[in-house]
């Protein structure tokens, strides 16, 4: 008997997440064109049929697989340095480091996903995060407010997630990290300005 052939006996959530792992390294390595049931049932050492007892085809697997790749090294609460704009840099440079690598997948090797399912970027996000999407914001805004930094009238829906969008724009579009230097002119001479109290 082959041994190495043999599929590795894992039950459970610890499957789940094998498959699901699996999953996530073949589209950032492979692109949606190479996502496959059987690509990802190979590289998680496993078997079709497995797939198909939790996932109903490729798009139900494709969606767990986005939802969780995206979640991965997200932090719970963020940093607290503070202050506003130290709480703002800390937190682009955090999803800079965390979703550099995946900015060409949400970009360009899912062209195929987006034109196929009608689906968007910001469809994906909000599927993947769900009631999460903008936590960390409103925190960061929340501790602002309280210390004086941000003027709760001047943070409306546009301005309060004008620094993230820009730093998303300019992540898609390039689909490469962006440079410290280009976090700190988005916090401040875009975002800051706009949210600061009006001086006396």
């Amino acid at each position: 008997m082959d041994l190495e052939a043999t599929p590795k006996r894992r039950r459970g959530k610890d499957l789940e997440d094998a498959i699901l792992r699996a999953g996530w390294e073949l589209l950032l390595d492979a692109g949606y064109h190479g996502f496959t049931i059987d690509a990802v049932a190979d590289r998680a050492e496993t078997s079709r049929s497995v797939l198909y007892r939790r996932w109903d085809d490729r798009a139900a697997l494709l969606d767990a697989v986005l939802t969780f790749g995206l979640n991965q090294g997200r932090r719970d609460e963020p940093e607290d340095t503070g202050t506003l704009r130290g709480d703002m840099i800390a937190a682009l440079q955090s999803a800079n480091a965390r979703n550099s690598a995946i900015a060409p997948l949400l970009s360009v090797f899912m062209g195929e996903y987006y034109a196929a399912s009608g689906q968007s970027v910001a469809d994906v996000r909000a599927r993947a995060f769900g009631d999460r999407a903008g936590r960390s914001l409103r925190i960061i805004l929340e501790r602002a407010v309280a210390r004086g930094e941000a003027d709760p009238a001047r943070l409306t829906p546009r301005v309060r997630t004008v620094a993230t969008d820009l730093f998303r724009h300019d992540l898609l579009m390039n689909a490469r990290p962006l440079t410290d230097e280009q976090i700190v002119e988005i916090i401040d001479e875009v975002f800051l300005p706009l949210v600061a109290p009006a001086r006396a």
